[in-house]
């Protein structure tokens, strides 16, 4: 029979302590992906741990009024709330794609009162692109 692995620490107390608990977080880095059907705003801490998110979906916005500014400034306000509650003063923010919500998500969280260390755009661009396929006949 096989030996019982002992467990430290007992379960019979409720809650063993939610996964999202509500650590103070100073610093963090917001992470804004602006593509043309959706904006999804990210908030993580300095490590790259996610603390919050909301995109224009999740906030009800459905079919094509997710691309539109007006979601972005709506996803950015949700997902930077739950953060300005735990106690996060100052934020990097990273900002990626071609979206329309890209200028109204920014505007949503300088207004938020978080002080911005810097704005980054970390959109991928191809240097000289992919090698092309070969010839299919010579």
């Amino acid at each position: 029979m096989a030996k019982a692995i002992p467990r430290i620490g007992s379960r019979r107390n409720g809650r063993i302590g939610s996964r999202k608990s509500a650590r103070r977080i100073p610093r963090g880095v917001i992470h804004v992906q602006a593509s043309f059907n959706n904006t999804i705003v990210t908030v993580t801490d300095v490590r790259g741990r996610v603390v919050s998110w909301s995109s224009a979906g999740t906030c009800g916005f459905k079919g094509p009024r997710k691309g539109t500014p007006f979601a972005a400034q709506t996803a950015a306000a949700n997902a930077i709330r739950t953060v300005v509650d735990q106690g996060m003063q100052r934020a990097d923010v990273m900002i990626q794609g071609p979206g329309r919500g890209r200028d109204a998500a920014l505007r949503a969280i300088r207004r938020s009162g978080i002080l911005l260390a810097f704005v980054r755009d970390v959109t991928p661009m191809p240097h000289n692109g992919c090698r092309p396929p070969k010839k299919r006949r010579v």
